[in-house]
This record gives structure tokens, sequence and C-alpha cells, in this order.
């Protein structure tokens, strides 16, 4: 993404360049000039590849016995998620979405439908999103992953060992993540970051799920395998939003209301 500097200053500056590019690839012949990577923006024509994982902590509290239908939701990306040609969605950039039903506990076994309907990026125009629920984790699972291993009084620190939710072992800032069978499957970032590729067993519920994605996916906090909900007893995941209806995701609890910390950790993944 290119900064302006002022109006006319800025065309004279881009003019200047262009000129120093021509004349050094007439020079030096097979001389091009390379791009840097940057931000990608976001707007009506930005298309997520099928599977593109977004990881998000969102802003609100769930609870059945408050919410309304209609009531806007909102999350930010926790970590920067790489696309295509070497460009990037960054972290902090927003999802929003609303509330598409909920039942009380009052009325029967409770129940909370929603779906996130768009991604902007700081001054930029939003773009239209239709996401899968892949996994989903209470504030207290996330800030357990950002403890380090085997020492839970010292806080967090990204530098340190810490355990995904799901079970990978990260191995700090720039370090490797292990999984459960101590195969390396992917390689940490800074902010409690990593990159790697999902991996589904054949019975994991998010098998199958629509992907055409290559490379590494930003998980933050998860595990590759990472699938369903983590730390949330009593509630299920009654339609994660991969089938029809797309994009819609029930959370449902038999006995009870369902009650969620804001700040919950969510992997969405784009289905459309």
């Amino acid at each position: 993404m290119r900064h302006r500097i002022g109006l006319s200053n800025g065309k004279r500056f881009v003019g200047v360049a262009l000129c120093l590019a021509g004349a050094l690839a007439g020079l030096l012949p097979g001389w091009t000039a390379t791009p840097t990577p940057s931000a990608l923006p976001i707007g009506e024509g930005l298309k997520l590849p099928l599977g593109t994982i977004l990881p998000v902590s969102l802003d609100h509290a769930l609870s059945s016995k408050d919410l309304k239908k209609g009531e806007a939701l909102e999350g930010r990306l926790m970590q920067d998620v790489l696309l295509p040609g070497k460009d990037k969605i960054p972290a902090g950039s927003k999802v929003r979405g609303s509330v598409v039903d909920v039942v009380s506990a009052e009325d029967g076994p409770s129940r909370i439908t929603f779906r996130f309907v768009s991604l902007e990026a700081k001054r930029l125009p939003a773009a239209p999103i239709t996401v899968s629920l892949r996994a989903m984790a209470t504030f207290s699972a996330a800030q357990a992953a950002e403890t380090p291993y085997q020492d839970s009084a010292s806080g967090a620190n990204a530098w340190a060992t810490t355990v995904q939710i799901g079970g990978d072992i990260r191995y700090g800032d720039g370090g490797k993540v292990m999984n459960r069978h101590n195969r390396k499957v992917g390689k940490a970032t800074t902010q409690f970051g990593v990159l790697a590729r999902v991996s589904d067993s054949s019975g994991s519920p998010c098998a199958g799920w629509p992907d055409a994605t290559q490379g590494p996916q930003a998980l933050w906090l998860f595990s590759t395998d990472a699938c369903g909900l983590y730390d949330m007893k009593h509630i299920r995941l009654a339609h994660a939003g991969n089938k029809a209806p797309l994009g819609d995701i029930t959370l449902a609890r038999d006995d009870g209301e369902i009650k969620l910390m804001n700040s919950s950790a969510l992997l969405l993944r784009v289905v459309q």
C-alpha cells in the first residue's frame, strides 16, 4: 500500500522515482524494480481465497439472556493474515457482523446465532466476507495459551515456550511449533502468532471444508488441528456455518444460559 506525500510533492516524487527506475533499467539489462510486500488495500474488490483463516478476538460478551436479535458484533484480527502475492491483511483489522437469532433459557434450550459479514482495516472500505467457525475458545483458554509452559506465575511472554489451544507446543517468537507427535508443523511469529498449515484427521468435524489455500495460515493461539469449542462447558457448536445457511454460526446449550466473556478467541474460515 503506497502512502501519498501530499498532492503536488507526491506526484513529483513518484515521477522522479519512475524516471530513475527507467534509467536504471536501460543501463542494467534485466534489472526490474521489485515492489515491497505491503498490506492489501481492503475494499469491495478484495476476494479472500476459500479456506483463509482469520484469527479473531471477539470484542463482545455473548449472553443468551442479554443479547438481542440484530445487535452488532465486532472483533479484531490478532495476527497478520498472509495472502497470495505476498500481500497481507494487517493485525488489528476489524471483522463486523451481527446477532441473527437468540433464544434465552427462559424460552427453552438457549441458543445464539451470529454471523460476520465484513472485514475492514483502518480508513479503508469494508470488504464482504462469508466465514464459518473452525474453532473457538474462552478468554481463560486464550490467557492460558499465552502463559509460559510450566511457569504459570510469570504471565504472558511471547518469547517463552507456550502450549497452543489444542496441544501444539510453540517455542517462542521465531521458534518452531511442534504437534503432539513431536513433528514440526509451523513457525512462531511475533506477539504469540503462528504460521502453519491446518491439518484435519479423517474423523475431524472440520475435515472436508472448502479450501483453496496453499501456504501457511495465521493460527494465533490455536493448534494446526484445532477444531470445535474449547473450555466452553455445556455449550455445543450446533452449526459451524460451513454448510447452508453459509456463514450462520450457532452456539447452543440444553440447560441454562450461554454466557461467555468478551475476548473469546475464534478461528474463522472463509467458505465463500
